[in-house]
């Protein structure tokens, strides 16, 4: 299992992301194995990327880049197992949206890699029924199963992953604090924090602990979408947490 980091909440906070070097040596010393996404605007910022992070001995899970297929043959090109099913505009509903990721896996399955849905709060695959629907309509598709957002969605994220743990490439570990319940809009209704920081008590433990005793060794990553202080006094007592689970 190689522990990193979602870097959302990173570029929300400062910004963005003006120093590439700087942040993989911030996350190294906190000791972090590498970040999921790298999107570089060429073939040789990728290159550059890529061999900065293997200098450090860290890593990264996929490539997005500013297409689907480049993402594809620059995912494939570097050896790593997943890009991201991004949902279609062109996708109006669940049904439109199982069919256009079909035609990704196809795709995928050509360059020996395979698409992940990303459960997400307000998209075609939010709830545990509409994720379980997904993947049993979409059966080449991986999942890059984000605990926090199933968990405020009412899921069961024990459940899924004792269920589908075969499909699951990566995981996203994260905790929720609630602020307003009656909100309408998802992102009003609260925020997403790091480990043990939340009100909502995401089982983040359970499925951690789960998937080191079934042998997983894949990605774990601490996507800590909002921060209250500087970004790495969080990501580094999130991966203290993640270390007493054994990670």
């Amino acid at each position: 299992m190689k522990v990193g980091i979602a870097d959302y909440g990173l570029n929300v906070w400062y910004g963005a992301l003006y120093d590439f070097d700087k942040r993989i040596d911030d996350l190294r010393a906190l000791g972090y194995d590498g970040v999921e996404r790298v999107s570089p605007n060429s073939a040789s910022d990728l290159l550059n990327k890529s061999v900065a992070l293997k200098k450090r001995g860290m890593d990264f899970a996929t490539v997005r880049a500013g297409d689907i297929e480049t993402s594809i043959k620059w995912t494939a090109a570097t050896g790593k197992r997943y890009i991201w099913v991004e949902q279609s505009p062109h996708a109006k509903d669940f049904e439109k949206h199982c069919q256009t990721v079909n035609y990704l896996s196809e795709a995928c399955r050509r360059y020996g890699i395979v698409c992940a849905v990303h459960n997400h709060l307000g998209t075609f695959v939010e709830t545990q029924e509409q994720l379980e629907t997904f993947l049993e309509r979409c059966p080449e598709a991986g999942l890059v199963f984000d605990l926090g957002h199933l968990a405020v969605a009412g899921g069961d994220v024990m459940q899924i992953a004792e269920k589908y743990f075969s499909r699951i490439v990566a995981v996203h570990v994260k905790d929720w604090t609630e602020t307003n319940a009656e909100a309408e809009r998802w992102w009003e209704r609260g925020f997403f924090c790091g480990l043990k920081q939340g009100t909502l008590g995401v089982n983040n433990e359970g499925v951690v602990k789960y998937m080191l005793k079934r042998g997983y060794d894949g990605w774990i990553f601490v996507e800590h979408d909002t921060h209250k202080r500087e970004p790495l006094a969080d990501l580094k007592e999130s991966r203290e947490i993640l270390r007493s689970w054994g990670a």
